[in-house]
């Protein structure tokens, strides 16, 4: 379409447009994983408990839980919430949602989070009680799961029922979502009439329907040269906060180079993180050093960094046994397989590591794919480097640590993609698995990142910054360390036209 001929795709100013890359895959939010179908299921459906600024786990449609032994777990429910049919949620709707994770005929990648769960029953209509077969210290984060109603089948893929502050009305596929205003919500109307979700799979598309008025907001959908040309549109606001996204560079710790933690640690001081932070990243991205956000209740802010430093890496490198052949000559060291993504900004990124690397005597060669085919050659092995981002939700947890540095979590058990293979952190993140101390929890987390951080089997890059950007005449916004959507019911039109 013409950039004349773009409009609003509602008359209603009382109703958003949220502009988003992609729709969500599956309605259902016990199935839908990817960052979409999440991001729809925030807008109509409620979490059993919620993650707050620090991401500890805090009362959602619960209002409280409680750990009377250390493995049990009791959860009292709110009164008085109703889901968008009329029905009032109770035991029955919890119990039914999270034994669905335990029913083998069920297909849910979410399952995993629940393979220490003995039982799942009420004691009474606003009471529910987990039992685990064994201590496990990070279950709590396995509530935040959106609760659906007792008896909900195959349908609720396509016509979702949730107490959220949203009542479904839509759903186009490749073109848009919408949801309307709950009047019954528990925690009070939204204070606008509803939102649409609007694909736009392109991302100057989207910057252009911000710019013409046709869309609303974006939150984390554009690309950072966009979003800093954005900020000088006088009709846009724009917010910023510090987020969770980690990227990184995966290294195989089993490739006769990359096994030699001299190597890794040279690696990580030939590559400019704060320029990429800069001048790709536009400052929305801060370098990171270990895998958990700052934000986090676990993160450790005193681990081994790797400052840019080309001589530093240049000796390693020689202590290594690769020398450089012919000095500041052509002839590398030796040569690296990296494999990134096919997504532009992706693309962009490793070249500029390549050049890094280049610097310091190391050839790399840039092998870019489809999202799906990256990923299956990460989970079997079949790499030397790779770039990938864990995003938002995997990062909720501290446990995220044991799934990707653990010698038990190598694919298809975990996430130890690398083979990564240190005693010491085993030993740690075994007793914070067990543990019920978050205090001491918190120490050995700390302790596993400093070893991580200097055992380099990832290479730290960066944490994303969460941006916003939207109409002017919008109050309302804020934003979370995951970007979740549940905002947007106190986003409204600062003049608004009434409707009825």
């Amino acid at each position: 379409m013409p950039a004349g001929c773009l409009r609003r795709p509602v008359d209603n100013p009382n109703i958003l447009v949220i502009s988003m890359s992609s729709g969500p895959n599956n309605l259902d939010p016990r199935v839908g994983a990817d960052s979409f179908s999440e991001k729809a299921s925030q807008l109509m459906f409620d979490n059993l408990m919620e993650l707050d600024d620090h991401l500890r786990v805090s009362p959602g449609l619960a209002e409280r839980l409680d750990q009377p032994d250390p493995t049990t777990y009791v959860v009292t429910l709110r009164r008085g919430v109703k889901f968008h049919d009329g029905h009032e949620l109770t035991s029955a709707d919890v119990v039914y949602t999270f034994r669905s994770f335990l029913d083998p005929a069920f297909v849910s990648v979410k399952k995993g989070g629940y393979h220490e769960v003995q039982s799942i029953d009420a004691r009474d209509r606003y009471t529910v009680v987990f039992t685990l077969n064994k201590p496990f210290a990070s279950f709590p984060i396995n509530l935040r799961q959106p609760i659906v109603p007792d008896g909900a089948g195959v349908e609720i893929r396509d016509h979702p029922v949730g107490t959220g502050p949203y009542r479904f009305v839509q759903y186009s596929v490749d073109d848009r979502l919408e949801v309307a205003a709950f009047d019954d919500y528990f925690a009070g109307r939204p204070k606008n009439d509803g939102l649409i979700y609007k694909i736009t799979p392109d991302d100057i598309m989207r910057g252009l329907e911000l710019k013409k008025g046709t869309v609303d907001l974006v939150v984390n959908e554009l690309a950072p040269d966009v979003v800093h040309q954005l900020k000088a549109v006088s009709t846009l606001q724009t917010m910023e906060a510090p987020g969770v996204d980690y990227q990184y560079v995966g290294l195989n710790l089993r490739d006769p180079i990359l096994r030699d933690i001299r190597v890794r640690q040279a690696l990580a001081y030939a590559i400019d993180r704060r320029a990429i932070v800069e001048y790709l990243r536009r400052g929305l991205a801060t370098p990171s050093d270990t895998l958990l956000p700052p934000v986090s209740w676990a993160h450790a802010a005193d681990v081994f960094s790797f400052p840019y430093d080309p001589a530093r890496a240049r000796a390693l490198l020689d202590a290594a046994g690769y020398p450089d052949p012919d000095g500041d000559g052509p002839a590398p060291r030796f040569s690296l397989t990296l494999k990134v993504s096919n997504v532009e900004y992706t693309r962009l990124q490793s070249a500029v590591i390549q050049q890094d690397l280049q610097r310091v005597g190391v050839s790399v060669d840039i092998r870019s794919y489809e999202f799906a085919t990256l990923y299956a050659d990460v989970i079997v092995g079949n790499f030397q480097a790779f770039t990938l981002q864990w995003a938002q939700g995997a990062l909720a947890d501290p446990d995220i640590l044991r799934r990707a540095f653990h010698s038990s979590q190598i694919p298809p058990a975990g996430f130890n993609r690398g083979h990564y293979s240190n005693p010491r952190v085993d030993a740690l993140l075994d007793e914070a698995s067990a543990s019920t101390d978050n205090d001491r929890r918190r120490e050995l987390f700390v302790d596993v990142q400093r070893i991580v951080a200097e055992d380099v089997p990832y290479i730290s890059l960066w944490h994303l910054r969460n941006v916003i950007v939207a109409q002017r005449t919008l109050t309302g916004l804020r934003l979370s360390p995951i970007a979740d959507f549940s905002f947007l019911r106190d986003v409204a039109r600062a003049h608004p036209t009434v409707t009825n």
